[in-house]
């Protein structure tokens, strides 16, 4: 048996594993890669085999960086199953056409700035057609269900309460007379997500292909994060703004929207009954068509609840309904949002503020003192959300220069990933300990901390692969192949047009800085001397990098 990680390596995006083993080949997700224009351009390169040989195919849960290049692998020539739980399949049913007009809009895009170059137009990675096609290799699964691929591979979904359909992955592989089971963990949900079940314990592995994204971090817990998204929302409405939730149409919307409902409908103090009635008297806009059809495949799925949320149903309280909230389906709808003098809380895709009507409120919100722009989810490096987490004091939005003047909050506690707690109970869980874990989907300094913890309190050997490494799992876990990322030195350029561009900020921020400090600042001619060494320094590198 081999496994090659072809995505999500040493990254949290474009998650996609080969796997051979029993004569078979196979692959577990086929998500794009997002954040990074260096990143992005891999979903445009020729996968690193042949489509036509793979078996079948596992898919862990709908995100677009597990599934977003299902179409592609389709329009390539791929016939055979894809197995996914029913929710998975019904949301995919939904954001794969979206993702394919996303595709269509930016190649129209690029197509404009090639024609004006005199290059020729490209085809879109794939379109909204090729994407509804796909759908037709799809086939659902139940949870617990023991699936027979052939005689010598099963298959067994359990829920990861990550999202809606999430699953977390076993898979036995008889060959050569021995059984071996690998688990793929998919992306593990915490413990308090609300709307969804616990993540599912597994007993026993010979090897586990693990997340790692929040490997070196810790969430708050769900009052906190409770107390803290009240707090916030009613300080900016107070203060006559708005309050922005970029947020992933799919699981953190709906998740958001049972805390509204939760929130509205409690009795505390004073100081909550206040801030209940201005959340009460404040309209609640979900603008995303997606998150609008996602919420509709919730309220058909859900049987696969926690026990909590059937009950609430059961009672006659849908706790994705509640007055105030209202859905914006056209676009016209959403440009209204932007010249209503009303304060309202946002909650627009995408997630990431990469692409989507996000990147509309952002322009007409971001500059505001009063407004604010809170994030619930993770923000990939290289992204707009990130730049904005990380303290940019301005952007880049639709070609114009916009500063950051809002207040940006990030309650982490929202985030579908489990925390670096729920990742080590995940391997604590093991009663029959796997004998070697392989780290995928986090970042480098994540996974490093993840990596130590658990080779020291389980002395399980830990792998974290880089891209295009194959791994021999029949007997000791080794190296045997690296197939080399495509058009390296493609991506070698991006990189270098990024960090220019990284560095053009960098400058204008150390230039208000550097104002700033020595018209207010009580400076020694010692110090400025210091500064003033320090930009000469600068100034004679960039000059042997343009004379280069």
């Amino acid at each position: 048996m081999k496994i090659t990680f072809l995505g999500a390596t040493k990254t949290v995006t474009g998650s996609n594993f080969l796997v051979e083993g029993a004569g078979k080949k196979f692959l577990v997700d086929c998500g794009m890669f997002q954040g990074q224009a260096s990143d992005e351009a891999q979903n445009e390169q020729d996968f690193a085999y042949d489509v036509k040989d793979i078996d079948f195919m596992i898919l862990t849960h709908a995100h677009i960086d597990h599934s977003g290049r299902i179409p592609k692998l389709y329009k390539d020539g791929y016939r055979n199953r894809i197995y996914a739980t029913k929710a998975t399949c019904d949301l995919c049913a939904i954001m794969l056409p979206d993702s394919g007009h996303i595709q269509e809009m930016e190649a129209e895009w690029k197509n404009r700035k090639r024609e004006r170059k005199g290059e020729t137009a490209k085809e879109p990675i794939y379109d909204v057609e090729t994407a509804l096609m796909s759908l037709e290799v799809f086939e659902p699964v139940k949870y617990d269900q023991l699936i027979e691929v052939d005689d010598n591979i099963h298959i067994r979904f359990n829920d990861a309460g990550h999202m809606l359909g999430s699953a977390t992955v076993e898979v036995w592989i008889k060959e050569e007379g021995s059984n071996k089971k690998i688990v793929f963990s998919g992306d593990l949900g915490n413990n308090d997500i609300p709307l969804l079940a616990e993540p599912t314990m597994i007993e026993d592995a010979d090897y586990v292909v693990m997340e790692s994204t929040y490997g070196n971090r810790h969430h708050m817990r769900n009052d906190e994060k409770a107390q803290l998204f009240i707090d916030i929302v009613t300080d900016t409405i107070r203060n006559g703004g708005n309050v922005i939730i970029p947020s992933f149409a799919v699981g953190r919307t709906q998740e958001i929207l049972y805390e509204l409902n939760k929130l509205k409908e409690k009795r505390m103090d004073n100081d909550f009954q206040k801030k209940y009635e201005i959340l009460m008297h404040t309209p609640v806009y979900v603008d995303s068509p997606l998150a609008i059809s996602a919420t509709e495949v919730f309220k058909e799925n859900m049987d696969l609840f926690d026990e909590n949320t059937r009950n609430l149903i059961k009672s006659g309280d849908n706790p994705l309904e509640f007055p105030g909230l209202r859905f914006t389906r056209t676009s016209d709808e959403s440009k209204a949002l932007n010249e209503n003098d009303e304060s309202a809380i946002i909650i627009s895709a995408s997630g990431m503020c990469e692409v989507g009507r996000i990147k509309h409120h952002l322009k007409h919100n971001l500059w505001n003192p009063k407004n604010t722009i809170l994030f619930v989810g993770y923000q990939a490096p290289g992204t707009l959300g990130r730049k904005i987490v990380d303290g940019a004091k301005t952007v880049k939005i639709f070609g114009e220069e916009i500063a950051v003047n809002a207040r940006v909050e990030y309650i982490e506690g929202y985030s579908g990933h489990a925390d670096q707690e729920g990742l080590l109970n995940f391997v604590y869980s093991f009663v029959k300990q796997p004998s070697h874990i392989f780290l995928v989907h986090g970042e480098p300094e994540g996974q490093k901390v993840l990596k130590e913890m658990i080779i020291q309190n389980t002395n399980i050997p830990v792998t974290i692969p880089e891209y295009g490494e194959t791994y021999d799992l029949n007997h000791d876990i080794k190296l045997t192949d690296k197939i080399e990322r495509k058009g390296t030195k493609k991506y070698l350029k991006l990189q270098v047009l990024e960090r220019m561009e990284t560095l053009k900020e960098e400058i204008q921020d150390m230039e208000e800085i550097v104002k700033e400090d020595l018209l207010t600042g009580d400076n020694t001619d010692q110090e400025i001397e210091s500064i003033n060494q320090k930009i000469k320094d600068l100034e004679q590198q960039i000059v042997r990098i343009v004379e280069g």
